[in-house]
């Protein structure tokens, strides 16, 4: 008995680590699952239909690769595909169902048939459905299905982030209702706002041209150089608003211009413009260019931000809601990001442009935006691998509170030796 006790040992020990050996891989490569991916618009619904080979083949019993999916097999899948797709209206009414060219996608390391989708309610009209959807799971018990929502203007939900998975479909539940008529217009407008909100706040490079602008708002160009002006808060607050005015229409003309379709830039020689922008008024903000320069600069260089929103636009589709609608709400979200900045800063800037402290405080805010955007220009423009100031610039962006306060303690701190003489 103690000879066999070793052995007996040795041999459960075996089986045990096998064992976890054979079922480590299965719990780390689970079992392909299929998707249906929805977008709800106004008058129909598309988006696409995600279908693993692996599984795909074990369903129609063939042999499926990625040249005969999209060859001898073509025309067999895609009617196989588009035969186990149906949706109705809550009255019963069958929808149209069609499936545009399909194509071979690897997702999570697995190749996929992808076919665009497209359901049409037949009045035009979308409203709650209820999508019946079987394909693979009529035949392998233990495939998944995920369906969810990427895209839907009314009820909020505009980008990856917002998407909602509304279920799971196997062999056992093979349909659900899709919320397709809830929601409206103002909580779409609401959204996009937030997004205009989002973009902005969280922009260093905005938010930095932004204060280039304000810098010398509280100042006066003469002989070549900014000298303060009298004190007079409604000057001050009245090439505010001709700075931010002068932005918005700027922006706004090529993002609308750009979300219609009209104006297709690239990305890249945009934001390095944007960069550039940044350091022509970080240089005006040191020594005026021109008289009302930074006027013409937020007006000028407007256009150029306005293609950076709209890229966003683009990429996110907002547009595939109502384009007016979008434009509205992303705009109202910019403009509102602006006078919250302009509300933290600006008095602050109009009391330390009154002391001897402000042309240090403005040379120096101006020489870093002037770093900051070189740095920009040179990893835009493809000639530098990174941005060395990212880390900083980051920290900025998350802590705007804490540098409205610093602003605001040090033009106090500034303040005070002119009270105390004032007093005497």
């Amino acid at each position: 008995m103690r000879r066999l006790l070793p052995a007996l040992v040795i041999t459960v020990l075996t089986v045990f680590l096998l064992a976890g050996g054979l079922a480590s891989p299965a719990g780390a490569h689970p079992m392909s699952t299929s998707a249906v991916l929805l977008d709800i618009g106004d008058d129909r619904v598309e988006g696409e239909v995600r279908l693993p080979l692996d599984r795909l083949s074990v369903a129609v019993h063939r042999d499926l690769t990625r040249a005969n999916v999209l060859g001898a097999d073509r025309v067999f899948l895609k009617n196989y595909t588009a035969g186990h797709i149906a949706a109705a209206a809550d009255d019963g009414r069958s929808w149209g169902v069609t499936l545009g060219t399909g194509s071979v996608r690897t997702i999570d390391g697995t190749p996929h048939l992808v076919y665009p989708l497209e359901l049409r309610p037949p009045d035009g009209q979308v409203t709650d459905f209820r999508l019946r959807y079987d394909v693979i799971v009529e035949e392998l018990l233990t495939h998944r299905i995920f369906v969810t929502v990427r895209y839907d203007f009314d009820r909020g939900i505009l980008k990856t982030d917002d998407a909602e998975t509304l279920g799971v479909l196997d062999h056992e539940t093979q349909s659900l209702d899709v919320p397709a008529g809830q929601g409206s217009w103002l909580r779409g407008f609401a959204t996009t706002a937030g997004l205009g909100i989002e973009h902005v706040g969280s922009g260093a490079d905005h938010l930095l041209f932004l204060l280039m602008l304000l810098l010398p708002a509280p100042l006066t160009a003469a002989g070549g150089r900014w000298r303060a002006a009298a004190p007079s808060a409604r000057r001050s607050v009245v090439r505010v608003v001709h700075v931010v005015t002068a932005f918005a229409i700027g922006h706004s003309l090529t993002l609308a211009a750009a979300a219609a379709g009209l104006l297709d830039v690239p990305s890249r020689p945009v934001e390095t413009l944007i960069a550039l922008s940044i350091a022509v008024s970080a240089v005006h903000a040191v020594r005026p260019l021109a008289a009302r320069g930074e006027v013409l600069i937020a007006a000028g260089f407007g256009l150029v931000h306005g293609l950076a929103f709209a890229s966003l636009i683009g990429d996110l589709g907002l547009a595939r809601g109502s384009l007016v609608t979008t434009l509205l709400g992303f705009n109202l979200g910019i403009e509102l990001t602006q006078l919250l900045v302009v509300a933290l800063l600006m008095p602050s800037l109009a009391v330390l442009a009154g002391t001897g402290a402000y042309t240090a405080f403005r040379v120096g805010v101006a020489g870093v935006g002037l770093v900051f955007s070189v740095s920009w220009m040179l990893e835009r423009a493809g000639l530098t691998p990174a941005d060395p100031f990212e880390g900083v610039q980051t920290w900025l962006v998350e802590n705007p509170l804490l540098i409205a306060s610093a602003v605001a303690v040090l033009a106090l701190a500034a303040r005070r030796p002119a009270l105390v003489r004032l007093r005497r």
